[in-house]
């Protein structure tokens, strides 16, 4: 047994012993889980993929004379901001779009430029442009403001990403006859292709799939700096199916996130625009796993073949909510580049970038090595299947619209 207050000591002194999720899997294999756990302190993981549920908030300061957004319209680089708050508190989601944006008017839409790019841009140092239109009272009379901003010269900017980092998704295929476009991707007719978005054997949540070590308060990696986890992330859902080695086999938990944007980097935080479905926001993020015992290190030690996902036809059944999938794949299967469904031979293709998730799961063992990040311990643990929290959709409530 260990503690994180032991091995942010071994950190201090240089004596940490920290691993990539990758490489911690032929440790395992060779020396067993409970040698193992004993040798290594700390296991790295990292994702990098389109996290729609993302936004910053910002504080951009007075102007002269004072005007108050909160309850008018502002616009960032023709991006239409949320400002439902006080004075000059803003808010951008990665999925926002400009007003004159054709959506799928012209279908399907090519979304250009959205939130998410914005958020990179302002990220990058770059000037933003800021309109906004108010209605004036005795204490905020200006009515306009037309000026740039510069993260730079903001008071606060804050990346809060209320879902991100699920564990495990769906892998996307279209049964119809008819090319379609969704969040996971164009998806060819008949079964051309199947798309996935995960790193697997990388991805946190899979490393932890009990939330053991993962909590409230939990310091990562998030968009190249420093942040923390939040709370659950919305729609976190711990109770689904599961292997006998505890790894969901559908989408469950979530993680909501918040850092300091100004420490952030344009690398690790890229707009990106979804043919036919939106803007988003790809988002880099890593986890430090402490290993406290011989439990978490048989988790940290599961593999691509051993973790599972379901098929499921988003050209009816996702949308439709109709239940039932066309079956489960391993990330092995999938990352081969080929999987069957249906006596059929299916190309896969990932949204996911392994190769940067690597990246990320290797910066935060250099940071961990070198001293300069410290583990935290959770002020209080996400909901697990045990918890008695439960996820309910608006056709579970019975509320049909």
């Amino acid at each position: 047994m260990k503690t994180i207050k032991e091995i942010n000591e071994k950190i201090k002194k240089g004596q940490v012993v920290v691993v990539t999720a990758e490489e911690v899997i032929d440790i395992a294999e060779k020396k067993g889980a409970k040698k193992a756990a004993q040798e290594v302190d700390v296991v790295t993981t990292g994702t990098f993929g389109p996290m729609c549920s993302s936004g910053i908030y910002l504080n951009i300061g007075h102007s002269k004379p004072r005007i108050k957004l909160g309850g008018g319209i502002c616009k960032l680089n023709d991006v239409v901001a949320y400002v439902g708050f006080a004075a000059v508190d803003i808010c951008l989601g990665a999925a926002s779009l400009p007003d004159d944006d054709p959506r799928n008017k012209a279908y399907p839409g090519e979304f250009r430029y959205g939130g998410g790019h914005v958020i990179q841009e302002l990220v990058a140092g770059k000037d933003i442009r800021l309109e906004a239109v108010a209605y004036g009272t005795d204490c905020y009379p200006r009515k306009r403001l037309e000026t740039y901003i510069n993260i730079k010269d903001l008071n606060e900017a804050v990346l809060f990403n209320m879902r991100n980092c699920y564990q495990n998704y769906n892998v996307a295929v279209n049964l119809s006859d008819k090319i379609i476009y969704t969040y996971m991707g164009v998806l060819k007719p008949r079964l051309g292709n199947a798309n996935y978005c995960s790193a697997g054997q990388l991805s946190p949540l899979l490393k932890d799939p009990y939330y053991k070590t993962i909590g409230i308060g939990t310091k990562i990696f998030l968009g190249g700096g420093i942040g923390y986890i939040a709370w659950q992330g919305t729609q976190h859902n711990p109770n689904v199916a599961r292997t006998d080695k505890g790894i969901p086999k559908a989408p469950a938990g979530t993680l909501a996130v918040i850092g300091d944007l100004k420490q952030m980097s344009p690398e690790w935080l890229v707009g990106t625009s979804m043919l036919g479905y939106g803007a988003s926001l790809i988002v880099g993020i890593g986890i430090p796993i402490p290993i406290l015992d011989e439990e978490i290190m048989r988790y940290v030690a599961v593999r691509d073949e051993e973790i599972y996902t379901q098929i499921v036809d988003y050209s009816q059944a996702y949308p439709q909510m109709l239940p039932g999938t066309l079956g489960e794949v391993n990330y092995a299967q999938l990352k081969s580049g080929k999987i069957i469904i249906q006596n059929k031979e299916v190309p896969t293709g990932n949204l996911s970038s392994y190769t940067k998730a690597r990246q990320i799961a290797e910066i935060l063992k250099i940071w961990i090595k070198k001293g300069e990040f410290l583990l935290t311990e959770p002020v209080a643990y996400l909901p697990g299947p045990d918890s008695g929290y439960t996820f309910k959709s608006l056709k579970e409530r019975q509320i049909i619209l």
